[in-house]
């Protein structure tokens, strides 16, 4: 059965065009009667792809963004099935990587369980498996933000945000989205972000006193997807830059790698988060009020608005956080040596990096109506945009 299976291989992902895609599925759904042993050894052939995929720097979340990119639905589940098999193989994943389960129990049922759920043919299924390979084979290398799955340096020791103040800010911006009242959100999204910063200058004190556990700044990876990627990603280097972090956008693979320390990571991935759920929403309001007036609003309002909105929560984060940080003026040796630590960790992943221009915001309406919907939300950070060079 190997031997098929390297052939379909060798035909399907060594070649450019369709040709031998089609060769390779043929190869492998034309004998029903060892159709279960090719499958099974598909899923183990796929579980080495994979693994290459993370020593390359990749990691499950970005895989299954690319492939949902540039394949289909049915090419994600079939790249979930890859990372839980292979997942499988470690007593322990790192943090940030996977909560999947292999479904369908054992290997051995691989290709019955796969035709069941998929409900098709085995040429067709054969065919998403292939493409979905000569995805992961062609990816290139990228900044790793983190170990592997059974690397000996996942088992340190990571500050994160302590779990009742993590449930207080996660329940202050839960409010926040669900509420129609913009002075509402603002009283919560504000206290959510205050929060947020006295926890770091707390967690910075304790590294001053040699008492934290983290001694390096880490990283992670956030996806910046479109439509109006470019407001997204200027909004995210805002929250990230008010909470101590170093963001760089990847427009090509759609993603952000932030770095900083765990607990800012975890305040950014969930102030982020929130603030796009807020401005779409304000958005949405924002565009009825125009169609009401009469007004067809395009997607260069939306894009103005969002563009608009970041740019201003930019500096309402940073005002908050420094505000915070400016409470006890003993504070300052440690923050700047944990902002110094986080640009050197940047620079060091990020060696060449190039500021990119954005298409400027020309709908006057979009940029009006984002600054006043940033100024309900009552926050802000900084407007860097990075590439790697």
């Amino acid at each position: 059965m190997r031997d098929i299976v390297d052939r379909a291989c060798e035909a399907a992902l060594y070649a450019d065009g369709d040709s031998g895609l089609d060769t390779g599925a043929s190869l492998l759904a034309a004998d029903t009667a060892r159709w279960s042993g090719a499958a099974r050894e598909l899923l183990v052939r796929g579980e080495g792809y994979v693994r290459q995929a993370w020593e390359r720097g990749w990691r499950p979340a970005d895989v299954v963004r690319l492939v949902r990119r540039d394949l289909d639905e049915t090419h994600v589940r079939i790249t979930g099935d890859l990372v839980a098999a292979e997942a499988r193989r470690y007593a322990r994943l790192p943090e940030r990587w996977t909560d999947a389960e292999v479904w369908w129990g054992d290997d051995a049922g691989y290709g019955d369980a796969l035709a069941a759920r998929e409900r098709t043919d085995r040429f067709s299924l054969a065919t998403s498996v292939l493409e979905v390979f000569r995805l992961l084979i062609r990816l290139p290398s990228i900044e790793p933000v983190g170990p592997l799955p059974g690397d000996p340096t996942d088992a340190l020791e990571h500050a994160h945000i302590e779990p009742r103040m993590l449930g207080r800010i996660r329940a202050l911006l839960a409010k926040a989205e669900a509420t129609n009242f913009p002075e509402e959100a603002e009283a919560l999204s504000a206290k959510a972000q205050e929060l947020m910063a006295r926890h770091t200058v707390d967690e910075a004190l304790l590294a001053a006193r040699g008492a934290g556990p983290d001694r390096r700044p880490g990283a992670c990876r956030i996806g910046v997807e479109p439509p109006y990627e470019e407001a997204k990603a200027v909004l995210l280097d805002a929250v990230s830059t008010a909470n101590r972090c170093r963001a760089v956008w990847n427009s090509g693979f759609e993603f952000s790698t932030v770095v900083g320390f765990e607990s800012d990571l975890e305040a950014v991935e969930l102030l982020y988060t929130s603030l796009l759920v807020q401005g779409t929403a304000a958005m949405t309001r924002a565009e009825a009020a125009q169609r009401s007036g009469g007004r067809k609003r395009t997607k260069t309002f939306r894009q103005s608005f969002l563009l608009a909105y970041a740019s201003r929560l930019g500096r309402r984060l940073t005002e908050t956080a420094e505000h915070t940080a400016s409470e006890v003026p003993d504070n300052l040796p440690a923050l700047v040596a944990r902002d110094v630590a986080v640009s050197s960790r940047a620079e060091e992943m990020f060696p060449r990096t190039t500021t990119t221009r954005l298409r400027g915001a020309t709908d006057l309406a979009g940029w009006e109506d984002g600054t006043a919907a940033a100024d309900r939300a009552r926050v802000g950070g900084g407007e860097r945009r990075s590439l790697p060079g």
